[in-house]
């Protein structure tokens, strides 16, 4: 294959696997906050990774309320994806490389979901508060633990909530330690 279409196709079959796993983190996320099951978004992650993830429960018990099944479905799917992109590419990485990328590179996908869902919820915020869409609720239930800890230590300051900056910055900070 040349260079041009193996990069079309490591492009093509590494953006497909990392939806899927961005679906597999959100379905994780929403039952880790507890998120209304009947939510139409709910329905349709539930929808798209049952085929997977309800075999694999089978086999692969949760450990508390860690879904352990979704957890190794996204290990195994990052693996996947960085093996092929690696195996195309001119130097190929060793096992160990790939499975270490593919940790990071899942603790980067966990913290800039939630970079874009805090981002989401300020501007949410602002013009959303009479929207009705299923996807409001979601988001403040997903950023509700993270914002949580930082409105502890950060009080309102003359009505204005700062925690979605400060929370920001702290997801920044384990971004660029991590190397993303």
């Amino acid at each position: 294959m040349s260079g041009t279409g193996s990069n079309a196709f490591s492009y093509l079959v590494g953006t497909l696997i990392d939806l899927y796993i961005a679906a597999v983190l959100l379905r994780l996320l929403l039952q880790w906050v507890r998120a209304d099951f009947y939510n139409p978004v709910c329905q349709f992650l539930v929808k798209v990774t049952n085929p997977v993830i309800v075999p694999m429960r089978r086999v692969i018990p949760s450990i508390g309320r860690l879904d352990t099944s979704s957890v190794v479905l996204m290990v195994v799917l990052e693996f996947f994806s960085v093996w092929i992109a690696s195996r195309i590419s001119s130097s190929p990485l060793a096992i160990e490389q790939i499975f270490m990328f593919s940790l990071v590179k899942l603790v980067a996908t966990l913290l800039m979901t939630y970079f874009f869902l805090i981002i989401a919820s300020v501007i949410l915020s602002w013009v959303g508060a009479q929207m009705r869409h299923p996807v409001i609720p979601l988001v403040y239930q997903l950023t509700e633990p993270v914002l949580r800890p930082f409105r502890k230590v950060i009080p309102p300051i003359a009505g204005l909530d700062l925690s979605p900056l400060f929370a920001l910055i702290a997801i920044r900070f384990l971004l660029l330690l991590i190397g993303w």
